[in-house]
């Protein structure tokens, strides 16, 4: 079966943006000059576009033309002894910030209640945070803490990420278990991670301990895994 030419036009221009031809924040051909190098429709010129904005490799910007999009992928260690989030970024050479959505107390769900160990329906702080790097969207944070440090460290939390602010308090992290899965944008998380609708991305759940070995803390990382991933190293038994 003949490839589709808005898929072979799609192609050529990926793995020109994949072998630099077209770099970060380059504008790339219009619809027009599309039309003209590869004598198609308009339709088949706009289908190829949508293919690559579809896959993240470029953005479209009404009335300015169609850019390709940072195309570095950052590396997230979860070793041990821990290393937090801004520390790694900062060690890459990538410039983290991150902007608080949500960080209110809300009623436990049930799952996270059970991994918090408090009764169901009990009080958390609920904390939704979108992490950039570089200046691109990269990953959503959702989080729970327990309703006491949420209460105290309030003013902290929606300026500092979570980690280093307890630990700064007094309530360092010694533990979290963690699992690696996979999801689909919903509405919200198309919008901010700039994907469309059921695009596959990443979630890393964890569950933060302090020293006492009590959980304080539950969230989910939902990121896109042409701008984040995660590395792993193990040590065998002897």
């Amino acid at each position: 079966m003949a490839t589709p030419l808005h898929i072979s036009i799609s192609e050529k221009l990926r793995h020109q943006i994949e072998s630099g031809v077209y770099k970060s924040g380059d504008r790339l051909p219009s619809e027009h000059q599309l039309m003209e190098t590869f004598s198609v429709s308009r339709i088949t010129a706009r289908q190829a576009v949508a293919n690559l904005v579809s896959q993240g490799l470029a953005i479209a910007y009404r009335g300015k033309g169609v850019f390709v999009t940072p195309q570095k992928k950052v590396t997230y260690s979860l070793s041990s002894p821990l290393v937090f989030l801004e520390q790694d970024m900062a060690r890459q050479e990538v410039a983290f910030s991150f902007e608080s959505l949500i960080f209110e107390p809300t009623p436990a769900p049930a799952e996270v209640a059970a991994v918090l160990g408090i009764a169901p329906e009990s009080r958390v702080y609920q904390q939704k945070k979108l992490f950039r790097m570089d200046g691109a969207a990269g990953a959503v944070d959702l989080s729970y803490l327990i309703a006491d440090l949420g209460k105290r460290l309030a003013p902290l939390l929606e300026q500092q990420m979570s980690f280093p602010t307890l630990a700064q308090n007094g309530i360092p992290i010694e533990r979290i278990d963690g699992v690696i899965e996979c999801t689909h944008a919903d509405y919200d998380l198309s919008g901010y991670l700039e994907v469309p609708l059921g695009h596959a991305l990443m979630v890393y759940r964890y569950t933060a301990y302090s020293s006492d070995q009590q959980p304080v803390l539950h969230g989910s990382t939902i990121s896109r895994a042409d701008r984040f991933c995660y590395s792993l190293s193990t040590r065998s038994g002897r």
